[in-house]
């Protein structure tokens, strides 16, 4: 009981530093997200945005960590939130929208956002958004990194006019020193910091780097700046009190009403962009967190969370906001062990909100400038110009730049179009590069299971110009069928037996089984044969191929085309035509004597009669086990009649693995009696089977009284067991071209 207690304990003392100094990490930035957004109306409204930075921290500390299944990760405010939200209000102003309307408009779009975050979630999208192609998301984030740097170029330089960045760098005139040099301040404090300390943020350090610099410069050569009205180079009165949030949440939904609802469903597009894109975020950062503590998360469950946090942040007036990869790192290396120090960091930032609000006030709008240009700095995926040096992969970095262009030329929202269109020819691209042939045999080089004769492989070797054999793989659809039209072309013409495994086939569409289709009745008019195996397997996208093959008609209706479970079982079919001995037509035969067996085929009569008196006779019921595995091997078996599967044992309660099977006329377990080492296979007789049985202890009587006839025995064994290897060899070989 005590143990239980001081683990739990444990964990809440860590969940409480956890969310400390996640709090730190995340609440600077999310007053900077928020200065951005809300200062894109006009600079009087810095401080609701730095006010709807600190709700948006709150509102999802508290909810998202709450519903969701993911311990350690912090969700609050994030930067691609603030580049599609900011680039919205910007493209309002420039509409002429009222100031206040695009502030309802904000809010309605984080709430859209958050329901389009609920649905994805419940429609169990959350696994699918993971496998967006590294390209998009890449050029996406960069594109948002350029936008915030832009955005924040113009309040870095103290122009809070509403003028483009580059305009901005144009007009010196218009520069204001002391808001450069605070931002200046605040950069190098934040790229320095880590460097001195790694206690406290680099981001709380810069700050406070930046308010220094702001009050000596007041203090010093502009007093000025000591006035908080009218000022523009601070946030500006926030409110600080309990009454004041409460006025500011109540006062936005008073307002909400003006709202039509064709108004809101023009902020779909947006609001599925930004929604998307959130979850992007959130998910990278939980995979990332799997990686660190050996967990898993559900993707879906957390979505529902992240939606339900950004639509309570809606309610209360803050930002939209993700799961953070550097507030979250940081709760993690701090101690944070459960959700609990998620809602701790929402906890702490109500407070800091209650208790420093006058101080939030006086925060330098170029501080948090410099702080976001470092954040959209390292958003650009730098790493990124690699993949021009290969030309594999440029056309990757096509889509990057394409992305990013897209994105800066027209808008975030077509940027996402523009990925999703991409990342479909990505799919395809790597769909047509890749062969869908892994392997082709000859019917000479590759056989069946079915250990055969000497006579009967010599057949086979000669005969097996008839068959071959290919190997298919990765996506059988529109892309790949010349590919595997003209893999098949010469085949088609030439050979009897056409044998297809599809044992690594991923995906199948109605196209590619319309080409089969033409290759099935190509080859029916040569009376030839297509034959598939490993056709019933499930496909990852939940389709059966067999069902597919029968559905459209192509595996129906003709005895030309065959289907098998595995290839073993197709090439042991195709062999028995060829020599012309299908079990299913086979009359009963009476079981060989010794001077039947082909291994004594040279042996003159007179000398059997001594070797056979060392043999003795044995019935084996069908399905019973001739021998098991870790049996001694101390017999050698000569099948009179019948047939014998030799299997290699699997884990558990698993079928054994099929290795080889032994038919009338042919031995067995001359290894093991050779080498005189126990069973490592079992072997089953798979019909009512008859064997000559050579015990080790007449052998060894053999052996003395006739030293010749042992000889020869063991010589006749060995021969066909080395034959036997060199097929083995001329297969391998065979399979490694």
């Amino acid at each position: 009981m005590d143990l239980t207690l001081n683990i739990k304990n444990d964990k809440l003392i860590g969940d409480f530093w956890g969310g400390l100094a996640s709090m730190l990490v995340a609440l600077p930035s999310a007053i900077a997200f928020g200065v951005t957004i809300y200062a894109a109306i006009g600079p009087e409204y810095a401080g609701l945005g730095a006010l709807a930075g600190i709700l948006g921290t709150t509102a999802l500390g508290l909810v998202a960590p709450t519903l969701g299944g993911t311990n350690r990760l912090i969700t609050a405010p994030c930067a691609p939130a603030a580049a599609v939200c900011s680039a919205f209000a910007i493209e309002l102003v420039q509409h002429g929208v009222p100031a206040a309307f695009i502030v309802l408009m904000l809010t309605a779009l984080g709430l859209v956002c958050g329901i389009v975050q609920l649905l994805l979630g419940f429609l169990g999208v959350g696994g699918l958004i993971k496998y967006i192609p590294f390209p998009v998301v890449s050029g996406y984030l960069s594109g948002v990194g350029l936008i915030i740097i832009g955005s924040q170029i113009p309040k870095f330089m103290g122009v809070m006019d509403g003028l483009s960045w580059w305009r901005v760098l144009a007009a010196p005139d218009l520069w204001q020193w002391q808001s450069a040099l605070i931002g200046i301040v605040t950069i190098v404090v934040m790229l320095g910091a880590q460097r001195v300390t790694r206690l406290v943020p680099a981001a709380i350090l810069a700050l406070l780097g930046g308010v220094i610099t702001y009050f000596a410069i007041a203090y010093t050569v502009d007093d000025s700046l000591l006035v908080m009205e009218g000022n523009r180079l601070i946030i500006g009165p926030l409110g600080g009190t309990a009454s004041s949030l409460l006025q500011a949440i109540t006062g936005r939904w008073q307002e909400i009403g003006e709202l039509k609802l064709s108004q809101i469903g023009a902020l779909l597009g947006t609001a599925l962009t930004l929604g998307v894109l959130l979850s992007i975020d959130t998910l990278k950062t939980c995979v990332v967190l799997d990686t660190l503590t050996r967990s898993r998360h559900d993707s879906n469950r957390e979505l529902i969370a992240q939606g339900s946090g950004n639509i309570a942040s809606a309610c209360v007036g803050g930002m939209p906001g993700a799961g953070q990869m550097g507030a979250t790192l940081v709760n993690l290396t701090s101690g944070g062990q459960t959700r609990v120090s998620g809602v701790i960091e929402g906890v702490l930032s109500l407070i800091t909100f209650l208790a420093l609000g006058t101080f939030i006030a006086w925060i330098p709008v170029a501080s948090l400038a410099g702080i976001l240009i470092i954040v959209g700095i390292r958003m650009i995926d730098r790493h990124s110009l690699h993949l021009l040096e290969s030309p594999w992969t440029r056309f990757d970095f096509f889509v990057v730049a394409t992305v990013v262009a897209v994105a800066l030329t027209y808008s975030l929202i077509a940027a996402s179009g523009v990925g999703i269109v991409l990342a479909m020819f990505l799919f395809i691209r790597e769909q047509l590069g890749s062969t869908v042939i892994r392997r082709k045999l000859d019917g000479s080089n590759r056989f069946s299971n079915r250990v055969r004769l000497q006579q009967d492989m010599e057949v086979l070797e000669k005969e097996g110009g008839q068959t071959a054999i290919l190997e298919l793989q990765g996506s059988l659809f529109f892309g790949t069928k010349d590919q595997l039209y003209q893999a098949l072309e010469r085949e088609i013409s030439t050979r009897k037996y056409l044998v297809l495994d599809m044992r690594r086939v991923q995906s199948v569409d109605v196209t590619a089984v319309h080409l089969l289709e033409q290759i099935r009745d190509s080859l029916i008019e040569r009376k030839a044969f297509l034959i598939f195996s490993d056709v019933s397997h499930t496909l990852p996208n939940g389709r059966n191929i067999g069902e597919l093959f029968e559905q459209m008609g192509l595996t129906k209706m003709t005895e030309h085309v065959k289907v098998f479970g595995q290839l073993d079982d197709a090439l042991e079919w195709i062999e028995d035509l060829i020599l012309d001995t299908d079990p299913e037509n086979e009359v009963e035969v009476p079981p060989l004597e010794l001077t039947d067996i082909e291994i004594f085929s040279d042996h003159k009569d007179e000398t059997l009669v001594d070797l056979e008196a060392c043999f003795t006779r044995r019935s084996v019921v069908k399905n019973c086990k001739v021998y098991s595995f870790g049996d001694p091997g101390n017999e050698l078996f000569l099948i009179r009649k019948g047939a014998v599967r030799i299997t290699l044992p699997a884990p558990g309660e698993l079928p054994g693995h099929h290795a080889l099977t032994y038919g009338r006329g042919d031995f067995f377990g001359g290894m093991a009696f050779l080498s005189e080492m126990s069973r490592f296979n079992d072997a089953i007789a798979l019909e009512d089977t008859e064997l000559f049985v050579l015990q080790r202890d007449q052998f060894a009587k053999l052996r003395e009284e006739h030293k010749r006839l042992a000889c020869e025995l063991v010589e006749a064994v060995a021969k066909v067991l080395a034959l036997r290897l060199r097929y083995s060899d001329k297969e391998l070989m065979a399979m490694q071209d």
